[in-house]
């Protein structure tokens, strides 16, 4: 199939699909052989302040057994806590712990060396243009944006 007959949405997920899995194989090579793609792509909803599981669940896109099952895994790994919620002392929010941000930091790196291929390859205008395209694309795509709309980053969760 030329790639002219493939749509813009299977194009942005073979790029997608590739940059994650580099991630993943870079943090495996690491030693963080513990998080799979599931788990990572639960983790990159948790804003900094934390979330609670619910609204982790709907973000994520999955059930909220799903998000429970994966954030106790998450958890017993190390790389999420739960804590009590500040705002209503009855619900309980799931934030990166110390090694969860360390990863995440990590992951991200890993992620801007990927972009930093990319422009490389396209060009420093190209990728800008993509880069501005995917962000007013989010506008439309991602019910989670807010204004300026920020590209999600592994912990940085939806601004």
């Amino acid at each position: 199939m030329a790639d002219a007959d493939l749509n813009a949405g299977l194009l942005m997920f073979i790029a997608h699909r590739s940059m994650e899995d580099r991630i993943f194989a870079e943090l495996h090579a690491a030693g963080f052989t513990d998080i799979t793609v599931a788990q990572g792509r639960v983790a990159q909803r948790i804003s900094r302040d934390g979330i609670r599981l619910t609204e982790l669940a709907e973000q994520a896109q999955i059930t909220k057994q799903t998000a429970g099952f994966l954030v106790d895994q998450l958890e017993r790994a190390g790389y999420v806590e739960r804590v009590a919620d500040p705002t209503d002392g009855r619900a309980r929010l799931v934030r990166l712990s110390e090694r969860g941000r360390k990863v995440a930091v990590f992951a991200n790196s890993i992620a801007d060396r990927i972009e930093a291929e990319w422009a490389a390859h396209l060009g420093t205008r190209r990728m800008r243009e993509l880069r501005a395209a995917l962000t007013a694309l989010r506008e439309i795509t991602d019910p989670y944006a807010h204004p300026g709309g920020a590209a999600a980053r592994l912990g940085s969760g939806p601004r």
